[in-house]
């Protein structure tokens, strides 16, 4: 998961033209805790991964490897 999520993280921050500050402002995570993520040095917590997810408008399954399509409506 760590692997992917790395990926995914990195691709979603080039493909929107985000940098670590847009994000960190728009979505209240810290510049360190982006560093971290982008290095694969550690995870978000759920919270974060959240808040992640609703700043690039996917799923968190998305995020995290489960569903392939970004952002799948259930229901």
């Amino acid at each position: 998961m760590e692997d992917l999520f790395v990926q995914r993280f990195k691709e979603l921050m080039k493909v929107k033209g985000v940098n670590a500050y847009r994000l960190a402002k728009g979505s209240g995570v810290t510049p360190s805790n982006i560093s971290g993520w982008k290095l694969g040095k550690s995870l978000p917590s759920v919270e974060k991964m959240a808040k992640i997810a609703q700043f690039f408008e996917v799923s968190v399954d998305y995020l995290i490897g489960i569903d392939d399509v970004p952002n799948r409506r259930v229901g």
